[in-house]
């Protein structure tokens, strides 16, 4: 049986409504995140997030973002049978709304990851840049290094040594860990 594509239809011209109807899930901008900050690209990395996403809808978000011409797949050069999926241009024009969204519930929820939000706060051009040309290099290099993770700028490794320093941070990974062993029927 063919897979339904994703419709690109839209209730209305409206701007915001095509935004919306595109990356108003959390799922979806969830995979972005990922991509974005995390350097995710496989299938597996994204069911390791740990807002645990079921594996039925992250293949469906996989597919929409697709279809909108956000993310795109390459076979992996070491395993033809696996996917690779890259950011597309318009997807890494994303980076800035990720951004001020993650600014804007630091402002006004308690949220976790003050490292990365500091960073953000720091220099928002340059955070938006260095994750700009991250990409624009896994673009150039093309599928003889799909597997490998596209390398961060130093700027993004020093946040992540934060982000692991973190207690907050620390024991998410570890209510991860623990998560993933209980589904796994090892406790």
């Amino acid at each position: 049986m063919a897979k339904k594509k994703a419709s690109l239809k839209r209730r209305s011209g409206c701007p915001l409504n095509a935004s919306v109807e595109i990356l108003g899930d959390r799922w979806s901008l969830l995979i972005i995140r990922d991509m974005m900050l995390r350097g995710f690209r496989t299938y597996k990395e994204f069911l390791g997030s740990y807002e645990r996403i079921a594996t039925n809808i992250l293949a469906d978000r996989l597919q929409r973002l697709i279809a909108h011409g956000i993310i795109t797949t390459g076979r992996d050069s070491s395993d033809g049978r696996k996917l690779i999926y890259s950011l597309t241009p318009k997807g890494i024009d994303l980076a800035p709304v990720l951004t001020e969204m993650v600014l804007w519930a630091a402002a006004h929820e308690d949220t976790a990851n003050r490292a990365l939000v500091r960073e953000m706060r720091k220099d928002k051009e340059q955070f938006i840049s260095v994750i700009r040309q991250r990409w624009a290099e896994t673009a150039r290099t093309g599928d003889r290094k799909a597997t490998r993770k596209p390398r961060p700028s130093p700027d993004i490794r020093e946040t992540n040594r934060a982000l692991r320093r973190s207690p907050s941070l620390r024991s998410q990974r570890l209510r991860d860990v623990d998560a993933r062993g209980a589904r796994r029927g090892h406790h």
